[in-house]
C-alpha cells in the first residue's frame, strides 16, 4: 500500500511556521502583512472559500480585508478599487474570487493586479517569470504541491514527471516548477496519444485534468508518487455523493509508492500557500529577508 501524503498536516505545519515567520517579521521590522479579498456576488462555494481564507490569515498573524461586492458591481468599480488597493502600502496581497459575474471581464480584472500583489500568480508577467525563471509569485496549488513532492523526496533532479491537464491555473505552471527543478517532464491532456503508456513511465504523476477518476491503477508506474489535484463531486450507487480526484484511489493506492487523497491532499495547501505567498510578496515589498522557518 501507498504512503499517505497527508495535505491537511502538512498545510498545518506550513502554517505554524509562517505564524512564527511573521511574528519575527512584525517584532524586527513592525510590519505586519495584509491580504485583500475581493468576492463579487454570492456564490455559496466562493463564501465558504473567502471565509475559510480570512480566518487560517488571522490565526498567521495576517490582516485580512474583505471587500463584499453585489453581483451587479460594475467592471469600472472594480477596477477602480483594484487601483486603490494597488497603491496601498499597508496591502500586500490582493485576490479576486474567481468565478466573476458575467459582465465583468475576468482577464482585465486579473491583469489589474499589481504583479507584485498578485499572490494567486494568475498575472501574466508572473506567468512569464515562471516560465523563464525569474523572482514572481507562483500559483498557489501548484506551489502546494511541489512543496509535498520536494518533502518526500527531498531532491526531484533527474525525476520523470507527467501532468496529465493543460490548464493555466494548475497544469502549465506545474510543469514549469518540476522542469526549474531539474525533472524531464511531460504534459498530457485529452489529445494525447496511448495516454496510459506516457503516464506509466513517470516516477511522479500530477492529475489535474478535472475528470473524476481518469487516472487508473494500472497507469500507473509501480512506486511511482502519486499527486491528485483534481476535486470531483460525483454520485454514488446509493444516490448519495463524494468527493473524488482526477486519480482513482483504490486501485492507484495499491501500485504507488506515494499518494495524495481526495480531500484532505493537495486541498488544504492551496489556502496556506496563499498566505505564504502573502508573506513572501510583505518581504519583498518591503525589502526585508524572509524569516527562517524554525
Amino acid at each position: 500500500m501507498a504512503h499517505l501524503i497527508d495535505g491537511k498536516q502538512f498545510a498545518a505545519k506550513l502554517r505554524e511556521n509562517m505564524t512564527g515567520q511573521i511574528a519575527s517579521i512584525k517584532a524586527d521590522h513592525n510590519i505586519v502583512p495584509g491580504l485583500a479579498v475581493v468576492l463579487v456576488g454570492e456564490d455559496p462555494a466562493s463564501q465558504v472559500y473567502v471565509r475559510s481564507k480570512g480566518k487560517q490569515a488571522k490565526e498567521c498573524g495576517i490582516t485580512s480585508i474583505e471587500h463584499k461586492l453585489e453581483d451587479t458591481t460594475s467592471e469600472e468599480f472594480l477596477l477602480n478599487l483594484i487601483n486603490d488597493m494597488n497603491k496601498d502600502p499597508a496591502i500586500n496581497g490582493i485576490l479576486v474570487q474567481l468565478p466573476l459575474p458575467k459582465h465583468i471581464d475576468s482577464a482585465k480584472i486579473l491583469q489589474a493586479i499589481d504583479p507584485a500583489k498578485d499572490v494567486d500568480g494568475f498575472h501574466p508577467i508572473n506567468v512569464g517569470m515562471l516560465s523563464t525563471g525569474g523572482e514572481g509569485m507562483i500559483p498557489c496549488t501548484p506551489l502546494g504541491s511541489l512543496m509535498m513532492l520536494q518533502d518526500y523526496h527531498g531532491d526531484l533532479t533527474g525525476m520523470t514527471a507527467v501532468v496529465v491537464g493543460r490548464s493555466n491555473i494548475v497544469g502549465k505552471p506545474m510543469f514549469n516548477l518540476l522542469l526549474q527543478q531539474s525533472c524531464t517532464v511531460t504534459m498530457a491532456h485529452s489529445r494525447t496519444k496511448n495516454i496510459e503508456a506516457v503516464v506509466r513511465e513517470a516516477d511522479i504523476v500530477v492529475a489535474a485534468v478535472g475528470v473524476p477518476e481518469l487516472v487508473k491503477g494500472d497507469w500507473i508506474k509501480p512506486g511511482a508518487t502519486v499527486i491528485d489535484v483534481g476535486i470531483n463531486r460525483i454520485q454514488t450507487a446509493e444516490g448519495k455523493t463524494k468527493l473524488v480526484g482526477d486519480v482513482h484511489f483504490e486501485s492507484a493506492e495499491k501500485v504507488a509508492g506515494a499518494i495524495t487523497p481526495v480531500p484532505g491532499g493537495v486541498g488544504p495547501m492551496t489556502i496556506a500557500c496563499l498566505l505564504y505567498n502573502t508573506m513572501v510578496a510583505t518581504c519583498r515589498h518591503n525589502n526585508v529577508e524572509l524569516p527562517a522557518a524554525k
